[in-house]
């Protein structure tokens, strides 16, 4: 989203207070709604809106929300009691998440001097569940936070839902372009592009590879003299690879393809992209520093033509973006089966964010075995040892289905000199075996995004939201327990596409 997005702040009420008490009632919830404002935590404006008293109010400002692209969705509190009767016809217009905060003004009770005026004032305890009831009755997808906005917790559980609806509304105008066709053969990385763009809102679409080759060849030295000086600054940058360095021309011809990948994407107005080592046309090296440092700017990638990946890293970046942590494009490649210490070891040929990185990265060019192509430059690194989780999509031909796990990322066990890329070790919890059992259970992709930035929450706030399945594996998970779910998520999700 260009701009700064809104969460509209909804308070419900009715007429039969009178004047005095909806003044009151105004007065209270512009406090409420200040104090989430003032939370540097959620990451949008949040905006208060009238009291709200009847159904035609309600039924407005619900179409408003659904219309306005700066609104990323509501938060509803009934200060009062809110007839609910007086909200169906607004609430099933409503197109935008929804938060019910289950909330009051005040945080302590006046206990010597409450009254009935006080009583009629302050009965969010009786309005809440009148609104709880009717988005129930009605099926409405919600979140659901109870607590006073002087508690970190509450203010928290907003601040988590506020990310996952902001990811929402980035998916909801995403476009995004791939660079040739998946890889050939390959089942898991094709998907339904109608039904994404249906579910999501994101619009896929292809161009030929060579449609960038163009671009590469249009770059200008200057502009190349000038982004390889930044190399020089940020990165330690292997001797081949200085100025004057035997390699040094591979360098600028990695710039070429950064600039020309920043200059296509920018003008598409392209939030994520993929590439396929299968389909380079005129390219002479396969992307990956530039993809790494896009990556690092935001920007959603998928490789082997993975766009369901690439969609899946867009919206959890900009969920993610501001905190500490960082999120990257992944692919469990291989394990260490130590008894007592199983480990995974992810990577992909080139393609992991920086963001994630435990220090400097290095810049360095070596030969790489698949491509056909001259060697590419890539960063590399280890990531950074942290808690986080690994989040992959898959087409399950119904729908589509998250399939996530809790890891713990650790320092390699040894150094590796002779894998030049950037590369995460991590534990996956409950257990190697129970994690692998289970990912494989549920048809989880070997491609994956993994953040140690977002926490289950995040996904959990996001999935319910967009309407996607998500299957997540834990330090609870059983392999008995993890396939009961399935069974039951595969009923559900059939039964509700029924209804």
């Amino acid at each position: 989203m260009s701009a700064r997005p809104q969460i509209w702040f909804l308070t419900g009420s009715q007429g039969l207070y009178g004047e005095d008490v909806l003044a009151q009632v105004a007065q209270q919830s512009k406090v409420i709604s200040d104090a989430l404002a003032a939370s540097e935590a959620i990451v949008a404006d949040v905006v208060a809106k009238p009291v709200l008293t009847d159904t035609d109010a309600i039924r407005r400002v619900m179409l408003d929300a659904s219309s306005d692209d700066a609104c990323a969705g509501v938060i509803a509190w009934m200060h009062t009691f809110s007839p609910a009767k007086m909200w169906i016809s607004g609430l099933e217009r409503l197109q935008k998440p929804l938060l019910h905060l289950h909330t009051q003004a005040n945080r302590d009770l006046p206990w010597r001097t409450i009254d009935m005026d006080f009583m009629n004032l302050n009965q969010a305890a009786h309005g809440d569940r009148e609104f709880g009831y009717i988005q129930s009755r009605l099926g409405v997808v919600r979140k659901t936070v109870a607590g006073h906005v002087s508690d970190p917790d509450t203010v928290a559980a907003v601040a988590v839902w506020a990310r996952a609806a902001v990811g929402l509304a980035e998916v909801r105008g995403l476009r995004l372009v791939r660079f040739g066709d998946n890889m050939r053969g390959v089942a898991v990385t094709e998907g339904d592009k109608v039904e994404a763009e249906r579910r999501f809102g994101v619009s896929v679409n292809t161009h030929g590879v060579n449609d960038l080759v163009a671009v590469v060849e249009a770059v200008t030295d200057s502009h190349v003299d000038t982004l390889v000086k930044e190399y020089d600054e940020l990165y330690d940058v292997s001797p081949e690879l200085r100025a004057g360095g035997e390699r040094r021309e591979s360098l600028r011809y990695g710039a070429r393809i950064e600039l020309a990948l920043r200059q296509f994407l920018t003008e598409g107005r392209y939030g994520a992209f993929t590439t396929n080592f299968e389909d380079l046309g005129g390219l002479r090296q396969l992307p990956g520093l530039a993809v790494q440092r896009l990556m690092a700017d935001g920007y959603g990638f998928g490789g082997e033509g993975d766009w369901k990946t690439s969609v899946l890293l867009r919206t959890l970046k900009v969920m993610a973006d501001g905190l500490p942590g960082g999120t990257s494009f992944m692919e469990d490649y291989t394990y260490h089966l130590e008894p007592g210490r199983q480990l995974v070891l992810g990577a992909h040929m080139l393609e992991v964010c920086p963001s994630i990185a435990a220090a400097r990265p290095r810049l360095e060019i070596h030969p790489l075995g698949i491509g056909g192509r001259e060697d590419p430059v890539r960063l590399v690194f280890d990531a950074a040892p942290r808690d986080g989780f690994v989040v992959g999509m898959a087409d399950m031909g119904d729908r589509f289905r998250l399939v996530g796990n809790a890891i713990d990322l650790v320092r390699p066990l040894e150094a590796l000199p002779a894998l030049p890329v950037a590369r995460a070790v991590w534990a996956p919890r409950p257990d190697l075996r129970t994690s692998t059992t289970s990912w494989l259970t549920a048809g989880g992709p070997h491609h994956t995004v993994l953040s140690t930035a977002l926490t289950r929450e995040h996904l959990e706030d996001f999935a319910e939201m967009a309407g996607v399945e998500l299957a997540y594996i834990d330090e609870t998970t059983t392999t008995r327990g993890f396939t009961r779910e399935l069974r039951w998520n595969n009923a559900y999700h059939r039964l509700a596409q029924g209804l």
